[in-house]
């Protein structure tokens, strides 16, 4: 839609076998996602078909000592510190020790669970027909507000009367980001007071009084803001086509994740070959796009 509200100023020889890395792409991150929810189902022992859940390896673990926890994950306490705590508790006049925190090898069988018991919507209770619908909703609403952007800056549709002048590029993205705001409030009151999916009730007073974690929030919302100007301005200058390259953000949040957060450690070789050939394609799929920028005319 970019390209030709823009009149065709990227080239197209480039864009579109850009495009269509990025549809490969999203199609290996399927693939790969399918591939991760199989390793992950038979960590736990998970039957997606009965929803039946085998949590054996946790009482295995609990019941079996120091062996079976290394065998499921969990991580012992050095030495040190298990001498450290036992003369603690003879020095205080304690006839025996309590038993030592373990914690959880990340890509385990127990540190998946941790996050599924941390996770506020819980991922094996969920639907994936509600899922796949809020993500296609999600994804109609991102692919059409970057052309009704272009659309607000350049009046491609001639509805401006004559004689105005057309949005700059800096007032327009004040008024988007009037109207995020405004939605964002909206949805969240709307969702503290009716939430969805077993979560539960809160009020705005509540939301206020808990700060705990916000500064990740406002952090994130800083980031999508300057993330979204770039893009607007590259837009603008460049076209919107080749400014829609700011969908790296597959690369990045699949680097930060594998990096932060663990993902896809002690995967299976298919889910690791169906990584390094999706991050492959979109890292393509973005150059492409930065190639086929052009030149807007004034």
């Amino acid at each position: 839609m970019n390209y030709f509200l823009d009149d065709r100023i990227n080239n197209a020889a480039v864009l579109f076998p850009g495009v269509g890395c990025f549809l490969i792409a999203a199609c290996l991150g399927s693939w790969l996602h399918a591939s991760n929810v199989a390793d992950i189902d038979k960590k736990l022992g998970i039957q997606r078909g009965g929803d039946v859940i085998d949590r054996s390896w946790a009482r295995d673990a609990e019941a079996g000592g120091p062996s079976m926890m290394l065998s499921v994950g969990f991580e012992q306490p050095s030495l040190d510190a298990a001498a450290e705590m036992k003369m603690r508790a003879l020095e205080e006049g304690k006839t025996g020790v309590a038993p030592l925190p373990t914690k959880a090898e990340i890509g385990s069988a127990a540190h998946l669970q941790e996050i599924e018991n941390k996770r506020c919507v819980k991922v094996n209770a969920s639907s994936k027909f509600i899922g796949l619908a809020i993500v296609f909703t999600a994804g109609a609403c991102y692919s059409i507000f970057s052309p009704a952007f272009n659309l607000s800056t350049n009046d491609q549709w001639h509805k401006l009367a004559p004689g105005v002048d057309k949005l700059v590029i800096y007032t327009a993205f004040f008024y988007f980001s009037l109207a995020f705001f405004a939605c964002a409030v909206i949805i969240n009151v709307c969702f503290l007071y009716k939430p969805a999916f077993g979560v539960p009730k809160s009020s705005i007073g509540g939301y206020l009084k808990d700060w705990n974690g916000r500064w990740i929030a406002l952090l994130a919302g800083i980031l999508c803001g300057w993330g979204n100007g770039f893009q607007f301005m590259g837009g603008q200058a460049a076209g919107y086509a080749a400014a829609d390259a700011v969908q790296a953000l597959p690369l990045v949040s699949t680097f930060w994740g594998i990096v932060i957060f663990g993902e896809y450690r002690r995967a299976t070789t298919k889910t690791y070959i169906l990584l390094a050939a999706m991050l492959c394609m979109f890292a393509a799929a973005v150059g492409l796009l930065m190639g086929s920028s052009g030149t807007r005319k004034n």
